[in-house]
């Protein structure tokens, strides 16, 4: 078993992002021992040690990206440069809102490292103009959420991102459920303030029961201090779930109870990648006036369907945002948020019928490919579940709680279209009366 443990704390950025969709994220700070990350004053250089400050650089260094907020660069104006000499230099990333920011910094400066800035959309567009000017890269978003920007670097490719923000943005950040390991340096110094800040800012508990608890704790000392690190959520573990036989041979009759063989899909990449309805397979299904519209996946159409027949001309705006959706990944992040923020957007019918669309547009995609209808018929007899194990409705769940209804869904497809396969070589063979 500590082997077993070893190996997911090793792999823990892989399989975060393969189990939540968004890059590993850790949230370092530096404290004193009284719980202060600066004087009253704002002054903070340096509360951690010389060696301490060289293990963040290794940190900064075994990450693709290290994120501030608006009021660091005010205040501390970083370069967060790895210092090393290392080939790997993680992109800076400043989080801000209204883009209050300094028109000099050292993170404007890119001729070695590139900065993005995430901020709100509309925001300033005279300095986002200045910052473009000097190289950087601005980024808008609907409503600037932690989440949203974790999911933007997710498609982006990133794997593990560092939060070296100060405690505002870090209390989004966790209540975001983004933030999942943290690394706290604790100095052996003690400075007071009623009014210095703390590491993490206002979180909305009130009692001691409601603070959360950091798992799989270890502790080092490096030089005079204490590095204490934890995680905040589970190392995941992606081990599939298995449905029950009498699950599976209720919905495909081909399945044995005894011999059949289970076979796993989640990432577009895996041997049966292709069955996941993010898989780029454009697909044509007839819109409300039963004229053919083409969908860049079957996720592409799916989340589109949440908003159809809303009178609401915000609705209609958004299938057509989700037609234009770069990836499956980035339709499933916009349906999902606008059904969130906005249910009165969604169809009053949604939850009865979208089963019924996932099939209909999977039936179109299976029946459109004629490879991709081959390698379903070649899984005859085998258990198909949808290995995710975050998604409890279409994906089999990380401890076998989901209902793994895209499984199943396909498994009810293969049976179809076995059903006409079987029909079909029939009316090939010669046909016998009784005159001959």
């Amino acid at each position: 078993m500590d082997a077993i443990k070893s190996c997911l704390l090793v792999n823990a950025p892989l399989l975060y992002r393969a189990a939540c969709q968004v890059p590993f994220s850790v949230l370092k700070y530096a404290m004193t021992l009284d719980g202060k990350i600066a004087a009253s004053s704002g002054h903070a250089s340096w509360i951690s040690s010389k060696k301490s400050r060289t293990r963040v650089f290794e940190m900064r260094g075994r990450s693709d990206a290290v994120i501030v907020g608006g009021n660091t660069v005010r205040k501390d104006n970083p370069r967060l440069t790895v210092r090393h000499g290392g080939d790997h230099l993680p992109r800076r990333i400043v989080l801000s809102q209204t883009l209050d920011l300094p028109e000099e910094a050292h993170l404007w400066n890119v001729s070695e490292v590139p900065t993005i800035v995430a901020t709100q959309r509309g925001a300033r567009r005279s300095f986002q103009r200045l910052l473009a000017s000097k190289g950087v890269e601005v980024v808008e978003f609907d409503i600037l959420d932690p989440r949203d920007v974790m999911g933007y670097l997710y498609d982006r490719g990133y794997l593990s991102v560092l939060w070296e923000c100060g405690g505002t943005l870090a209390a989004s950040a966790i209540s975001s459920g983004v933030i999942h390991k943290v690394h706290a340096f604790v100095a052996p110094k003690i400075i007071g303030g009623k009014n210095a800040p703390s590491p993490v800012g206002e979180l909305g508990m009130v009692e001691m029961t409601q603070a959360l608890e950091l798992i799989d704790v270890c502790y080092e000392q490096i030089g005079p201090d204490i590095l204490v690190s934890g995680f905040l959520q589970p190392v995941p573990d992606l081990t599939p779930t298995i449905p029950s036989v009498q699950e599976t041979s209720a919905i495909d009759p081909t399945i044995s109870p005894y011999e059949s063989s289970i076979i796993f899909f989640y990432k577009t990449w895996d041997p049966y990648g292709a069955f996941s309805n993010f898989s780029l397979h454009p697909i044509q299904m007839p819109d409300e006036n039963e004229e053919l519209v083409t969908w860049s996946s079957v996720e592409h159409y799916y989340q589109a369907q949440k908003f159809v027949g809303v009178s609401d001309p915000v609705a209609k705006s958004c299938i057509e945002e989700l037609k234009c959706a770069k990836s499956p990944e980035e339709a499933a992040r916009i349906g999902r948020r606008i059904q969130r923020q906005q249910p009165n957007l969604v169809r009053p019918d949604w939850e009865s019928i979208k089963i019924d669309a996932m099939y209909k547009a999977l039936k179109c995609k299976f029946t459109t490919y004629p490879y991709l209808n081959s390698m379903l018929l070649s899984t005859a007899g085998s258990v198909l579940v949808e290995g995710s194990p975050h998604d409890l409705f279409w994906g089999g769940g990380r401890d076998g709680e989901g209902l793994n209804y895209l499984g199943r869904l396909l498994m009810k497809l293969r049976s179809e279209l076995l059903g006409d396969s079987s029909t079909s070589q029939k009316s090939l063979l010669p046909q016998t009366s009784e005159n001959n």
